[in-house]
């Protein structure tokens, strides 16, 4: 039996150590020639390890006894992660240590020789060193490649997210990324056929109904009250184009869609009123008192305690004077 990562490796292709760059994001000037460091420079990284009570676990991927192993709730994914673990090294010490263990052995642990995950000889001199050339990874031929993509995908080297989406999602950009081609490129077409659905919806609302896309473009925009009435529709449309696309306050083009795609799908009173709960907050029709709740200043009634509190409020007939209030406040100034 050969391990999982191994198989899928066979069968999907190419996997390999990728920089990782965002374009919109400045480093140092780096991101416009597609490199993460400049050249000549390398990343070193040793192996990461967890030590408590003097007792040292290396981050490898490859221990059965991992917590995040042990919390797994279901049963049969629990005993197919343990089961894959003692394949993969029963695999390696075959490779590297001559020494034959059988997976299903109940003391199997204790007739590992190298791979148990406190051996620091060992563990303590696996390294990774990247640069801005790609490192494609042989799993099925190299046994410290096939470590590396176990320690990676267990956390084990910081510098480098687990896959291209894990990477994207970062609050810090990593410098790199593990790149299994066929993971890549349909979490990149993922993201390019998300990008397209929501300007697809946006020359909808361009074409057919430019005052909901007015309102779209004040519960997606931070920035919602530079919309007004007299705004130009064209105006409005490169502003939500530039959203979609990543190019306004949301970076991250699956979020930026998505965001788009869900306020485009509400119906039009209840985008309205999110509008009106938008622009009442900036013009401070509304605010949040120490005791967190928000309350209508003019009544100092409470509405709720967050937006979507505020919101069944609104829709609530008995506070249609509430309404009314607000409605007419921010109107004045959608109207100048």
């Amino acid at each position: 039996m050969v391990s999982a990562v191994t198989e899928n490796a066979t069968k999907n292709g190419t996997i390999s150590i990728r920089p990782y760059f965002d374009p919109k994001i400045s480093n140092l000037g780096l991101e416009k020639y597609g490199v993460s460091l400049f050249d000549g420079v390398f990343h070193e990284e040793q192996l990461a390890l967890i030590e408590r009570n003097g007792i040292k676990r290396y981050l490898t991927g490859l221990n059965e006894f991992a917590p995040e192993v042990k919390m797994l709730q279901d049963k049969e994914q629990r005993d197919s992660k343990v089961k894959d673990i003692r394949t993969t090294v029963a695999q390696l010490e075959r490779e590297l240590a001559a020494n034959i263990v059988d997976p299903e052995d109940p003391d199997f642990w204790n007739k590992v020789k190298i791979l148990k995950p406190d051996n620091d000889e060992f563990w303590g001199k696996i390294s990774l060193r990247t640069g801005n050339a790609v490192i494609f990874l042989d799993p099925a031929k190299d046994p410290y490649d096939l470590i590396k993509i176990y320690a990676i995908e267990a956390g084990g080297f910081s510098g480098v997210a687990r896959s291209y989406e894990e990477a994207r999602s970062r609050a810090v950009s990593p410098k790199f990324y593990l790149d299994k081609y066929v993971e890549t490129v349909s979490t990149k077409t993922e993201v390019t056929k998300l990008r397209n659905k929501a300007l697809s919806e946006l020359q909808k609302l361009f074409d057919k109904n430019q005052n909901k896309l007015f309102y779209v473009a004040k519960v997606v925009d931070a920035h919602s009250t530079q919309y007004k009435k007299s705004t130009p529709n064209d105006v409005t449309y490169e502003n939500m184009d530039k959203f979609i696309t990543g190019l306004g306050v949301e970076p991250n083009f699956k979020r930026a869609a998505e965001s788009f795609l869900a306020a485009a799908s509400l119906d039009m009173e209840t985008l309205k009123i999110k509008s009106i709960i938008k622009d009442s907050s900036y013009y401070k029709f509304i605010s949040p008192k120490a005791d967190g709740f928000i309350y209508h200043m003019d009544t100092n009634t409470i509405m709720g305690r967050n937006a979507s509190d505020c919101i069944d409020y609104l829709k609530n007939p008995l506070n249609e004077g509430i309404l009314v209030d607000l409605t007419k406040k921010v109107e004045d100034f959608w109207n100048k």
